[in-house]
């Protein structure tokens, strides 16, 4: 189901026209209630001291000039105070993003009885956007509100409440509108945590709804105390709700919708999901070979395998874009399109317009440059717990068709490296197949005292068949430990070694039977007319894979077909290995 998608944009200019009309009933609201303290917001006030800065007195008269040397001076120090604010609230924001952006280590157990390592995040991204986002991006207006209110014996004032409401109503209506607006025609968005979305959707008109009943119904132009308590007990209300839904921890006392099989297994149906692509779903839940078989509950494990496949389908796309550019090139451009997709927080946006009306840089060109040194940072320190940790570096391998063969790597850090270690591996099939693709391999790993690496062979099988780039894995598992002679020991091996992430490994492998790259070898062409004829000459760059046939065509210039010149052939054919 994707809400987007069924929200025609034919509704985009009447949500418009409600959140304007929205906003105009705060500020008649507010109006009223400034009325009933007897501090009228009209045109006449004069002004009134700041809570700090007193207002500034004219000695005499103001001529025009005066008038128009203050409205600049104010002009300039409004902008230089908003700018202040601005980099205050980009700092505040930017800790709140380490903060909730904090990972820690679990362990999974898997059905076979064996253990791995995953990091996770330590905050809920539905309770850290809900608790310390929404604080941080809206501290400028809280402050505003709080510095006015202290400034004027705890009555509204002209900007505060309207600043707030008015805020919230923005983002309810036109953020929601021009976000319909903006997608591409035949394009579709999808919302990924719907029951979220409808919980926070159903509390935003709710704040509305209880706002008009307290200031208008229950007690006029006045918050009573009760009421103040009550409205703020409404926020962990809401945090509560949300992080229910978004942890899905009511779906036991909910029927399941769909049921398939026992050979299928039991397919719930997920946020987004209609029944029209239930099988379709289950089928691509069971093509997720790193994890098979995990509990439903385990989502962050699950997140991480999405992770990779989206990586691999972005090195996909860069690969067809560009096909002429080196692995390492390629590689390069998909982290940091991954970071680009990625998913973004409020707070990565407001940060990101400060920084650029600031001049403070791209938030984006930046990341996949601090996530490079903070991988070669972390690299150089060691684990300090007594639990070695066996995963693979790197987690991910592209290799070429041709390339042969190919070596995996395999690590160990922290614990006791006086005790021999082993671990198997083996292949398992993605889009790329054993026997056609790869050769299939297994074996185990032998960690030596005080060996820290090991490395093993996988072979690729090189054909003269043009196919899509495809993926295998290798997995390691059936940890086991030894003493320093390599004896096994008693005991549990989870007890002094684990798997850690990333203990599956995805190999891309890039075909190298590209059918070509084709262009016209000369740009501009000087022939007399007495030459009768002219050949064009155009070649076939990386690749040549295949018989292609590529059609041309002419465009008048000043020379006119049909007239000043003819096209002897509109299509030209290359063969096999021909590259021009």
């Amino acid at each position: 189901m994707d809400i987007l998608s069924l929200l025609s944009k034919k509704w985009t200019f009447p949500l418009l026209l409600i959140g304007i009309f929205f906003q105009t009933c705060i500020v008649v609201s507010e109006s009223a209630i400034q009325d009933f303290n007897d501090t009228c917001n009209t045109f006449s006030d004069p002004c009134r001291n700041g809570l700090i800065i007193p207002r500034w007195e004219p000695t005499g008269n103001l001529s025009l000039g005066d008038k128009i040397a203050r409205a600049i001076i104010y002009f300039v120090l409004m902008v230089y105070l908003f700018l202040g604010v601005s980099i205050i609230a980009d700092r505040f924001m930017a800790s709140i993003e380490v903060i909730t952006s904090k990972e820690k280590d679990v362990t999974v157990k898997k059905p076979d009885g064996t253990t791995t390592i995953v990091s996770v995040r330590i905050w809920n991204e539905t309770v850290s956007n809900l608790t310390l986002m929404a604080l941080g991006s809206s501290a400028p207006e809280i402050m505003l509100s709080v510095i006015e209110i202290c400034g004027q014996n705890f009555k509204a004032g002209d900007l505060g409440p309207s600043t707030i409401v008015g805020s919230a109503a923005f983002n309810l209506f036109i953020i929601t509108a021009i976000c319909i607006e903006v997608i591409p025609n035949g394009e579709s968005r999808s919302i990924k945590h719907l029951s979220v979305f409808f919980i926070t959707s159903i509390w935003s008109v709710f704040a509305y709804l209880w706002l008009y009943f307290i200031l208008s119904v229950i007690s006029y132009g006045i918050v009573e105390v009760w009421e103040a308590i009550l409205t703020f007990l409404f926020f962990p209300a809401t945090v509560v709700t949300a992080y229910v839904a978004d942890r899905k921890l009511l779906n036991k006392f909910i029927s399941k919708k769909y049921r398939a099989s026992k050979q299928k297994g039991v397919v719930i149906q997920c946020e987004g999901l209609d029944a029209e692509n239930a099988d379709g779903k289950a089928n691509h839940l069971g093509e997720d070979v790193a994890f098979k078989g995990l509990d439903s509950e385990e989502t962050d494990v699950r997140e991480f395998e999405q992770h990779r496949r989206e990586y691999i389908e972005i090195l996909r796309e860069m690969r067809k874009k560009n096909p002429t550019l080196d692995m390492k090139t390629l590689e390069d451009m998909a982290e940091a399109e991954a970071v680009n997709r990625g998913p973004k927080s409020r707070a990565f946006y407001r940060i990101q317009a400060t920084r650029k009306l600031t001049g403070g840089g791209n938030i984006i060109k930046k990341a996949k440059t601090q996530t490079s040194m903070q991988l070669s940072s972390t690299t150089d320190q060691k684990p300090e717990d007594e639990i070695t940790k066996v995963c693979f570096d790197p987690g991910h391998y592209t290799v070429m068709e041709n390339v042969g063969t190919f070596y995996g790597t395999v690590t160990r850090e922290g614990g006791d490296l006086s005790k021999t270690l082993y671990v198997d591996y083996k292949t398992e099939d993605g889009t790329a197949n054993a026997g056609s693709d790869y050769v299939y391999a297994e074996g185990t790993l032998v960690f030596y005292p005080m060996e820290t690496h090991k490395q093993f062979p996988i072979s690729i099988i090189d054909d003269d068949i043009f196919e899509e780039d495809e993926h295998f894995y290798i997995r390691l598992s059936n940890l086991r430990v030894g003493d320093s002679q390599g004896l096994f020991e008693s005991g549990q091996a989870e007890a002094k070694a684990q798997l850690a992430n990333p203990f599956l490994a995805t190999v891309m492998i890039l075909d190298d039977d590209h059918p070509g790259i084709f262009q016209i070898e000369e740009k501009e062409m000087y022939v007399t007319e007495s030459s009768g004829e002219v050949e064009v000459r155009i070649i076939r760059t990386s690749g040549a894979r295949g018989l292609v046939k590529v059609p041309f065509h002419s465009v008048d210039g000043t020379a006119v077909h049909g007239k000043d010149y003819e096209l002897l052939d509109k299509e030209i054919c290359f063969d096999n290995d021909e590259n021009e």
